[in-house]
């Protein structure tokens, strides 16, 4: 029943919104596939990225549209994660699951932490 269009729809779309803000929408739905649907870590991963992809070329398109970014600021930013999602791709195919589980775990862990204790910075 959870993963009924009905549920996946609202939940979806929420996890959308949060991922266009900025906020982590992928990582709220790698927990929601793993935790609640029980989807294994590799297939729900599979998912959290065909989710990802159009949800940050439509944010990215938007901000672009708004003159918020310019395309010399981000080509480099966008080729950099190109290469570093292929060395990570690279490296995850040699790990096993509970490994990355794990690593994934301290990754939320540590992003958590870095957020309760964020001060923005003062304007000089």
């Amino acid at each position: 029943m959870l993963n009924s269009f009905v549920i996946a729809f609202p939940i979806a779309t929420v996890f959308g919104t949060l991922a266009g803000l900025g906020i982590g929408g992928g990582s709220l739905l790698m927990l929601w596939l793993t935790a609640v649907l029980g989807y294994p870590h590799t297939e729900a991963a599979i998912l959290n990225l065909m989710f990802f992809l159009p949800s940050a070329a439509v944010s990215s398109l938007l901000r672009f549209r708004k003159d918020k970014e310019t395309a010399k600021k981000i080509l480099p930013a966008i080729l950099a994660a190109c290469a570093a999602a292929l060395v990570g791709s690279m490296i995850a195919d040699n790990l096993s699951v509970n490994a990355l589980k794990k690593m994934f775990g301290v990754l939320l862990l540590i992003t958590g932490l870095r957020e309760l204790c964020y001060r923005p910075r003062k304007a000089k």
